[in-house]
């Protein structure tokens, strides 16, 4: 019973590590990476599709994205989705090609987006400490129920808490290289 419950509870804590580097990912820092406007929306013939299923998203050079829809068409309402998301962001259009210029970061935003990632840190050692207590809580049913002896019980919370220790330092590690990025100019 203890190493399945250590197994599951070891891939819901990599599952939520795995969501905070999706969640960092979206935080912008300067730089241009085409995964910025992955959540980016557009009105597909009466639907709303990502950007990336109506155009090429590329990276012209380290500080500007190209984006080329498929469709002429789909020019204004790409560059409108771009402009209209909360990215704070500037297309331009060149014919097809509409250049997405990233611009540079004050220091004051840069404070902000450090707290930003710090808040998103907390959220995901919550979700570890979270699993953990979910856990523990499952031994000591197993031991109420006699299914488990008080031994078994003290061995799998000290499994389950070096689990935690482990997670909750590679979240720190992930915040420490965010933010360093983030402070760079």
């Amino acid at each position: 019973m203890i190493p399945e419950l250590v197994k599951t509870t070891e891939q819901k804590m990599q599952k939520s590590v795995e969501v905070l580097k999706a969640d960092l990912a979206k935080v912008r820092t300067g730089r241009a990476h085409t995964g910025l406007l992955d959540h980016v929306m557009v009105e597909y013939y009466g639907s709303m599709v990502p950007i990336n299923q109506v155009a090429n998203v590329t990276l012209v050079d380290s500080r500007t994205i190209g984006v080329q829809p498929w469709e002429k068409t789909m020019v204004q309402k790409v560059e409108r989705a771009i402009r209209d998301s909360d990215l704070g962001l500037n297309p331009a259009s060149q014919g097809e090609l509409i250049r997405v210029p990233m611009p540079p970061l004050t220091e004051e935003r840069r404070r902000d987006l450090t707290k930003v990632v710090r808040h998103e840190g907390e959220t995901a050692k919550v979700a570890v400490r979270n699993l953990r207590r979910d856990a523990n809580q499952s031994l000591k049913d197993a031991v109420k129920n006699k299914t488990l002896s008080e031994d078994d019980e003290r061995r799998g919370e000290e499994q389950i808490q070096k689990l935690t220790d482990k997670y909750v330092a590679q979240i720190d590690a992930l915040l420490a290289e965010k933010e360093q990025e983030l402070m760079q100019i």
